[in-house]
């Protein structure tokens, strides 16, 4: 079981790391421009450790499910995704609207895009953790 826990924070680092690329480097490009005065230019962003970052954020994220989430099956992993996105969504996307200057559309964006992310990740932990069948 260690070993199916070790392929799922990697293949959730994998997915997350595509998604946030699709999201944030494609979808939100736009936004992101128009709010360029609130963001460190790309030259200045520190890559590795938002990657180190994405790496322990997926290893918690697992880390939860695998320890306190029972029965493993896609479903829990999809429920389990769904609440986790929320609460993180909301943090991310409206807790940051409430001190930051940025639009509404861009909270939306955050926290509907966490929510994706999140839902996602959890369909890949429930199947990569479900039980095997013998």
């Amino acid at each position: 079981m260690v070993k199916r826990a070790g392929l799922a924070v990697v293949a959730v680092f994998i997915l997350w790391s595509i998604l946030d690329f699709l999201i944030h480097g494609v979808l939100l490009r736009p936004i992101y421009e128009a709010t360029a005065g609130l963001w460190r230019p790309m030259n200045e962003m520190n890559m590795p450790v938002m990657y180190l970052v994405t790496l322990l954020h997926t290893a918690c994220f697992v880390a939860i499910y695998w320890i306190l989430i029972g029965p493993k099956s896609l479903a829990s992993g999809i429920q389990y995704g769904v609440l986790f996105g929320l609460a993180t969504g909301l943090s991310m996307g409206f807790g940051s609207y409430c001190y930051m200057p940025i639009p509404l559309t861009l909270a939306w964006s955050w926290f509907l895009g966490t929510l994706v992310e999140s839902v996602a990740a959890g369909a890949v932990v429930g199947a990569v953790l479900k039980p095997r069948r013998t």
